[in-house]
């Protein structure tokens, strides 16, 4: 029945990520991984002792009060944070059942005459370097999200000394069965996971994110092994798989490979730098947005992360109902990497209730930008930076954007003329067609539905 239980488990799984992969039916892919993680939870308590189910149910307890106090806490604009910030805790349990299974490998039926079998221990190992890595590595990404670390450069020579030095340590630990090289593996590995991520830039943090879950997954297929467990296994198989996949999405959309974000991080040319000189641009109020709102016949809406910083979803939700009234189109523009995760924009507007139908992505809608009377960016710095096009010697050249600068006329709503994530000035701001509309996102929208 375990087992049965844990086949069902599986295919709701897979079925959530199939149908996590559309909007219009991801709250369908939502239920689908409930019910697989309930069948999965039902499994356990079938395979285990009366005795011992209440050290789980109270685990669980405690648990699921922490979780249902950050969900009922964090808000849409902390997601990222938080999806990093669980990233972490899966490493972290990974790296715990690794130690586990050293000092006792009895009590996993991995241990024999001659010692802890050859394959445990490559499980173990693996698992323990690639959950430590995903600990620190996450942390590290959830400060940065958090606003509270920014990067350093670290020199990439000393992270191939350290990848180097785990690899032997792992070789090492495989073939004696030492338990000191297995700790030392661990500690370099939580090392490892800290400085790979230190020196990587803001605009590259999506791409973090998705291969932190990709991480994540393998850890836990790793120590599925040393566990025994069908399901971990499969479970940490789909999301390191799907993870891989979208960092190679995500990749894609910056026009650039995984190695180059990585790597390139340790190199002090890969540092941003913003101009220090001063440029005439056009500011407008939101009298002069709502005229030329009022008076257009298509508008492209551009979300980015001053969207979600500001909660200006609805009122932008109410703006766009607005000029549909007054018989204007209107469709929303997303940049893959557009936020601090994969899919942030996607979300934010649904939350807001704007039609799927009017959401489109970069390669659908990027042709349209030239025949639109207005392109309202709301805090997309780098995805709209010409720059990206312009400039070979810019940190995001090669980067496919969204062509808002083809628009009659660009409004771009930001809280100032400083930088975005990446640290380098848009040259968007000071094209004759752009005008920018400074200050708070929310309240100029809201100011602007005022003023129509």
């Amino acid at each position: 029945m375990t087992e049965i239980l844990y086949l069902i488990a599986a295919v709701c799984f897979i079925l959530a990520l199939q149908k996590l992969s559309s909007a219009e039916t991801s709250r369908a892919g939502n239920l689908c991984g409930i019910f697989g993680m309930a069948f999965a939870c039902l499994a356990v308590y079938m395979s285990i002792d009366v005795s011992e189910i209440w050290f789980i149910l109270t685990a669980v307890a405690i648990g699921g009060s922490i979780g249902i106090f950050i969900a009922k806490k964090v808000s849409m604009t902390a997601l990222p944070q938080m999806v990093a910030g669980f990233h972490s805790l899966v490493g972290l349990a990974a790296v715990l059942i690794a130690f586990s299974a050293c000092f006792a490998p009895a009590l996993f039926n991995i241990s024999g005459e001659n010692g802890i079998f050859t394959s445990s221990l490559i499980e173990m190992g693996l698992g323990s370097a690639i959950g430590a890595i995903t600990f620190t590595g996450s942390f590290v990404a959830f400060l940065k999200l958090q606003g509270t670390y920014k990067s350093n450069y670290i020199p990439l020579s000393v992270n191939t000394c350290i990848a180097a030095s785990i690899v032997a340590l792992l070789v090492y630990f495989i073939c004696t069965e030492s338990v000191p090289a297995f700790i030392i593996l661990t500690v370099l590995s939580l090392i490892f996971g800290a400085t790979l991520i230190v020196p990587i830039g803001g605009a590259d943090m999506p791409v973090i994110v998705s291969m932190l879950n990709s991480y994540s997954g393998w850890a836990a297929s790793g120590i599925g092994f040393t566990l025994q467990n069908d399901l971990l296994i499969i479970t940490g198989a789909l999301v390191g798989a799907s993870g891989a996949i979208l960092s190679y999405i995500m990749c894609k959309g910056m026009n650039r490979s995984l190695p180059d974000v990585i790597f390139t991080a340790g190199t002090p040319a890969s540092a941003a730098k913003s101009s220090s000189e001063a440029k005439p641009f056009k500011q407008g109020a939101a009298e002069d947005a709502a005229f030329i709102l009022k008076n257009a016949s298509s508008v492209i809406i551009v979300p980015g992360y001053g969207m979600a910083i500001s909660q200006a979803q609805h009122a932008l939700k109410e703006l766009g109902d607005i000029l549909k009234k007054n018989g204007t189109t209107v469709r929303y523009a997303i940049h893959p990497v557009a936020g601090r995760m994969p899919g942030h924009m996607n979300v934010l507007l649904a939350e807001a209730n704007v039609p799927y139908e009017d959401v489109f992505e970069l390669d659908e809608i990027n042709r349209d930008f030239a025949t639109c009377d207005v392109a309202y960016v709301v805090g997309a710095n780098d995805v709209t930076n010409p720059a990206a096009k312009n400039d070979p010697s810019s940190p995001i050249y090669g980067m496919p954007i969204l062509e808002v600068e083809k628009a009659r006329t660009v409004l771009f709503l930001k809280r100032s003329m400083g930088t975005g994530y990446a640290g380098i000035d848009n040259e968007l701001f000071y094209e004759q067609n752009t005008m920018m509309l400074l200050g708070d996102a929310k309240k100029m929208t809201e100011a602007i539905i005022k003023a129509m």
